[in-house]
């Protein structure tokens, strides 16, 4: 027999953005709690509102299982003595067990018998073991706890009702003076306290107190409703997943309506408009058929349909003094000057030892046009770029972004361009902060990527270089996500450059900077570039790339970051491929005997066979077309290449003891076999790949 479980704390309005965390933590502890216990159960189903989290055990058994343990006790030669009668030693062991000395039998472990007895442990009943779900509640954990009266409790919010029931009977037990009992509260305004009969009848017993209990019906009620509006409307209502999953954490009854604005505001950028309707109110914005932003706004009410129009003027009001203000904000900003605002920088700290936001703008520059000159641009694009790099801070200091964070770039965009500034520079200030967020938009133009690439190559070189280093979760500065946006931009770009020669650019110009603990800059250098190779590391195997094989092509750093990428896809492939065991064995066999060498120069006149004198001949042939495909990054073709080695070195093996008492030759075959094996590194560390055709 099995029955039904239900426990919900009711509370004070809980932060939506808090209850997604708090659900998977409902729902993790109350599958380890039990599994601990024993006791069988079908499923585990959390949900919440804004007032409850709650959890249902379906299916939970009524008992535990019983159980039948083997005890082990000691060995047979001290539980008897030598009159084969029981010693205080086995007698004490089947006291502690439960047992007495008549129901030992002995077993043989590893040629020594050991006294045995086997008990049996009969299963709790789960009534009886429930009132512990106190302790699951009491360890949710939440970004921000509060006390409430005199409790000693610190939580998320005020703890004012708890259901607990096990099919129709109720849990005891006690939190901070709450007693669980089968009472829960309906909507706020619409509902009234009702009782639960029985587990099963929860949702239902809630739904007749205009509380719908369940997220995803909340969140499916919102969207059919925002459909319905958008065909009778004739509009285009653009959801924002973020939002309607906030928006359905901030009601129990949704019911969706509609309002206006004064069209007049429509001149201020569509950006800030949104931003103040869906950051500051939580509204839909609401676009034609043609996609042109439209006055309205989409809003969802914690309610019913009834006074509707009253709610809808309510939000119209609210909103139009927030729109007020963006239009306010917009208008003055349009009276400042780039160059004041420039000015201004000079007196906002970026970072306390990193200096001011001008100081910023300045190593930002630098680091840009060294790329530049790196990628051999033209005249035209670094000009752009130089000015890009000048002016992509300038819009922090304006009113629209000190009001909307958010908007960052976005406005710098748009005041570049009212300003008369270059078209790709206005482009270029709003994508220096791409990739917003992982996954993010990436930027398109020549100068956008470059000053990107500066900007957060400054902030990464600065906090390394004043010891400011991510470890474990803590990274203020998002410096992985950072790391990570350039990588992703240089892959994309698809230029010919090396990670490694961006990375000094920006060293050698801290390298000028006077900063307080300025670490070694050896040290520097090392660590960055063991941050970089893990975050590649973390892109390469985020595409299903295996770790050994992604440890094979990052052995020798990064350099381009797209030949990194095509060369392990490579090799991921020829993993698996049989038709290339030959070759893998036949280069993992020069990799293996070269690290015995010192190097040193090749003597052909040294040659014994003509296994030596082909193997050399073919590689001087391959070599340069080898190295030659590895600068187009064409990894398929240098591999291509390195396979002409395959025959060569095994008869070379074959025929050759590379190892030979002649001092002379067995260094000038180890040569030999390290200059291959260098080459073969400039590809990947084959033998790091666990190659599975072996197998």
């Amino acid at each position: 027999m099995s029955k039904t479980a239900l426990f919900e704390i009711g509370l004070e309005e809980l932060p939506a953005r808090f209850i997604d965390d708090a659900l998977v933590q409902l729902k993790e502890k109350t599958s380890a709690w039990l599994d601990e216990l024993r006791i069988p159960y079908d499923s585990i189903y959390a949900t919440a509102t804004p007032r409850r989290l709650t959890v249902k055990i379906n299916g939970l058994a009524e008992k535990q299982p019983d159980q039948e343990e083997e005890a082990k006790g000691p060995a047979k030669k001290i539980a008897l003595d030598s009159d084969g009668k029981w010693t205080k030693a086995a007698i004490g062991f089947t006291k502690g067990q439960g047992k007495i000395p008549e129901d030992i039998y002995f077993k043989e472990i590893n040629g020594t018998e050991y006294v045995h007895v086997n008990k049996f442990i009969e299963g709790l009943a789960t009534i009886e073991l429930l009132s512990e779900f106190k302790e699951i509640i009491l360890s949710l954990n939440f970004p921000k706890n509060m006390r409430w009266g005199n409790s000693k409790l610190r939580y998320i919010r005020p703890i004012r009702w708890l259901v607990a029931l096990y099919g129709k009977e109720v849990v005891p037990f006690t939190i901070e003076g709450v007693e669980t009992d089968r009472k829960t509260s309906g909507h706020r305004f619409l509902g009234k306290e009702t009782e639960i009969a029985d587990a099963e009848n929860y949702e239902a017993a809630l739904t007749e107190q205009y509380v719908v209990a369940d997220l995803e019906m909340r969140k499916n009620m919102i969207s059919t409703q925002i459909k319905q509006m958008e065909d009778k409307q004739g509009w285009k209502i653009p959801v924002d997943e973020d939002l309607l999953n906030e928006v359905v954490n901030l009601v129990e009854y949704p019911t969706v309506f509609h309002g206006s604005f004064d069209g007049d505001f429509l001149e201020v950028p569509e950006e800030a408009l949104i931003t103040s309707m869906k950051e500051h109110q939580r509204y839909f914005p609401v676009r034609s058929s043609s996609d042109e932003l439209l006055p309205h706004f989409v809003a969802v009410r914690n309610g019913n349909e009834e006074y509707i129009a009253n709610v809808a003027k309510g939000n119209e009001k609210v909103l139009r003094a927030r729109l007020a203000d963006a239009q306010f904000f917009y208008q003055e900003d349009q009276k400042l000057s780039i160059e004041k605002c420039l000015e201004k920088l000079d007196r906002m700290v970026f970072q306390e030892d990193l200096g001011t936001l001008a100081d910023k703008v300045k190593r930002t520059k630098e680091i840009a046009a060294g790329i530049c000159n790196h990628l051999r641009v033209d005249k035209g694009t670094k000009q752009q770029t130089e000015r890009t790099a000048e002016l992509c801070k300038f819009d922090l200091v304006t009113n629209m972004v000190g009001e909307f964070p958010e908007l960052q770039g976005i406005m710098g965009e748009k005041y570049a361009r009212i300003f008369g500034e270059d078209e790709t520079v206005a482009k270029g200030i709003n994508e220096h902060y791409m990739p917003r967020q992982a996954g993010g938009e990436l930027p398109v133009t020549t100068p956008g990527n470059i000053v990107s690439i500066a900007d957060k190559l400054d902030t990464i070189v600065g906090c390394f270089t004043i010891g400011i280093i991510p470890s474990g979760s803590q990274d203020p500065y998002g410096l992985r996500r950072q790391a990570i946006g350039i990588l992703q931009m240089l892959e994309q770009q698809d230029w010919d450059v090396k990670l490694e020669k961006i990375l000094t650019i920006a060293t050698d110009v801290y390298a000028k900077v006077k900063l307080p603990n300025k670490r070694e800059e050896k040290d520097i250098t090392e660590d960055l570039n063991e941050f970089f190779r893990l975050r590649a590391s973390y892109l390469l195997r985020g595409e299903g790339i295996e770790a050994d094989v992604v440890e094979a092509v990052l052995s020798n750093g990064i350099q381009n970051v797209p030949m990194k990428k095509a060369t392990a896809r490579l090799l991921a492939d020829k993993r698996n491929e049989v038709a290339f065991k030959n070759t893998q064995e036949a280069l993992g066999r020069v990799l293996n005997i070269a690290r015995k060498s010192e190097g040193g120069a090749i003597e052909p006149s040294l040659f014994e066979n003509d296994t030596e004198q082909k193997l050399f001949d073919k590689y001087n042939k391959i070599r340069e077309v080898y190295v030659d495909s590895l600068k187009k990054c064409n990894p398929d073709a240098a591999l291509a290449h390195l396979t002409e080695l395959t025959e060569p070195i095994h008869a070379f093996f074959d025929h050759t003891m590379v190892m030979a008492e002649n001092e002379k030759l067995k260094k000038n075959r180890l040569a030999l076999m390290k200059h291959i094996a260098d080459d073969i590194h400039l590809l990947a560390d084959l033998n790091a790949i666990q190659w599975k055709q072996q197998y």
